[in-house]
This record gives structure tokens, sequence and C-alpha cells, in this order.
């Protein structure tokens, strides 16, 4: 059932940011052109800087599913066992932490910014483009133990996950 809804969330996270990522190109270019012609969009600038954020807060949660993001492989595998197990729990609750703290100030500000509307779009609510917040704070909390099993699994074995190469190197 894990794989299963770990693959699930994989797709989701790969298809949403692969959309933002064109969207973001797109709008990139289309404000180019038309500044290039004298005619500058007035919504340009905000609305990239919102998909930047979406993009940043979607990856993170794929990179977490993937353990590809901010770690020190090289340094939790030098600690000897079962000191590593400690450190990897240890580790783990204050990225959940964080991120449980992130997700419900998120859902805080989200309440403080009732009403607001975008300065360019004064149709767009700011709620919607700062839900990014909450959202990516409880995506990147499923990667995270999702991808929990497998981590821990490695960790002790002592295999790196940003460095595989080496574990078959040394099984060589």
């Amino acid at each position: 059932m894990r794989r299963i809804i770990g693959t699930a969330l994989q797709t989701f996270l790969e298809w949403t940011t692969i959309l933002l990522m064109v969207s973001l190109a797109v709008v990139v270019i289309v404000g180019v052109f038309f500044r290039m012609f004298g005619s500058s969009l007035s919504w340009y600038d905000e609305v990239a800087a919102i998909q930047l954020s979406w993009v940043t807060y979607y990856g993170a949660a794929l990179a977490a599913l993937r353990r590809r993001h901010i770690g020190f492989d090289s340094v939790l595998l030098s600690i000897p066992m079962p000191w590593r197990m400690g450190a990897v729990v240890i580790a783990e609750i204050i990225v959940l932490g964080f991120f449980y703290l992130m997700a419900t100030t998120g859902l805080q500000v989200l309440e403080v910014l009732q009403g607001d509307r975008l300065v360019s779009l004064t149709w767009m609510p700011v709620q919607i483009t700062q839900s990014v917040i909450p959202i990516g704070a409880v995506l990147f909390i499923l990667a995270e133990l999702i991808s929990l099993p497998d981590y821990w699994r490695s960790s002790k074995l002592g295999i790196s996950l940003e460095h595989p190469e080496i574990h078959e190197e040394e099984r060589a």
C-alpha cells in the first residue's frame, strides 16, 4: 500500500512540477516579449514570483520523496551504529516538526489574508496564491513518511542515498 501511495504521490508531484515549470517559462517568455515591444504586462512580475514559489514547494516535496533534498549522508554514515539510527530518528523528528509548524502557521497566515487580492490581478485572492505554504508542508511531511522505511533500511546498511555509486563500488 505504501508503494502505491508513494508512486501516486511521485507521479502527482512530477507532473505538477513539470506543469508549473512550463507555465512559468511561458509567463516569462510572454512577459519578455511584451516588454521588448514596449508594452509591459502589469501582472507579469507578481505572477512569475508566485509561480516560482509554487515550483519550489512542490519540487521540494518531490525531492523529499526521493530523499534527494538537503542531506548529509556522508556525515550520517560516519556515525557508528547504533548512534547512527538515533541520529536518523532525531533528524526526522526535527524535519517533521518543522514542516508541521510550517503547515499550521501557513493555515494561520491564510486566515489573516482573508479578503486580500493580488495587486495586479484584483480578481485573484491572495489566499489561493499562498495556499502553497500549508499544502507544500503537508506534501513534504507525506513524502518524508512514505520514504522513511527505505531511508531507515539504507541508513542501517550504510548505503548512501546521495552517492549510491560508492556502495556499488564497495560491493564490487
